[in-house]
């Protein structure tokens, strides 16, 4: 089976997320997405995410209608901080019948040659992207590798950073989020601070 792995922070889920993942397994070879939720994303200061297990049970709110699409929590059980290549070691040692790809925004593939063993990454798996308004220049390395595919997915300028800001500001953010995870932010207050 040809697994495409969406990483992020999931700080919340929103219907960007969802409808990228969701063309990517309706629009691309993958049999199934795996939201994978990153405990402490390296680049990223821990103090302004919410608890590990709220973030991942929205992943699951979010993507229960939705059967080729699956939440993953495979880095809480990894050492912290944690690192793509190691995430990708570890999950093909756990299950070696399955073929292992990323999904990423242009913007990630303009750092990736910053990423801890990116050419090992790009040797052993295929990277699938999306578009992203304002990504800036692509690495010339990047252009055209054989490992990495174009997807013509929509282009969703929506960042969990706004609709945190929109719920701390008192705006209405219902529009933005899976109806379940709006009930559940809202059911517990999350991001009024």
């Amino acid at each position: 089976m040809k697994i495409g792995l969406y990483f992020g922070t999931f700080n919340p889920i929103h219907i960007g997320h969802l409808i990228i993942a969701n063309h990517m397994a309706e629009h691309s070879d993958l049999d199934q997405i795996w939201m994978v939720v990153t405990p402490h994303n390296p680049h990223k200061q821990k103090s302004s995410l919410l608890d590990d297990y709220h973030r991942l049970h929205m992943v699951h709110l979010a993507t229960e209608d939705y059967p080729k699409i699956q939440p993953s929590d495979i880095e809480f059980k990894l050492p912290q901080p944690n690192y793509t290549v190691n995430t990708l070691v570890h999950l093909q040692e756990k299950f070696p019948k399955n073929e292992f790809s990323l999904i990423m925004g242009e913007d990630n593939l303009n750092s990736l040659h910053k990423w801890k063993n990116y050419e090992v990454i790009l040797q052993n798996h295929d990277i699938y992207v999306y578009p992203r308004l304002n990504s800036g220049e692509i690495d010339e390395q990047f252009v055209n590798h054989p490992k990495i595919h174009r997807v013509g997915a929509p282009v969703i300028e929506l960042s969990s950073t706004f609709i945190r800001e929109s719920i701390k500001n008192g705006k209405n953010v219902v529009p933005m989020l899976p109806n379940k995870v709006w009930e559940y932010v809202e059911h517990n207050l999350f991001y009024k601070k």
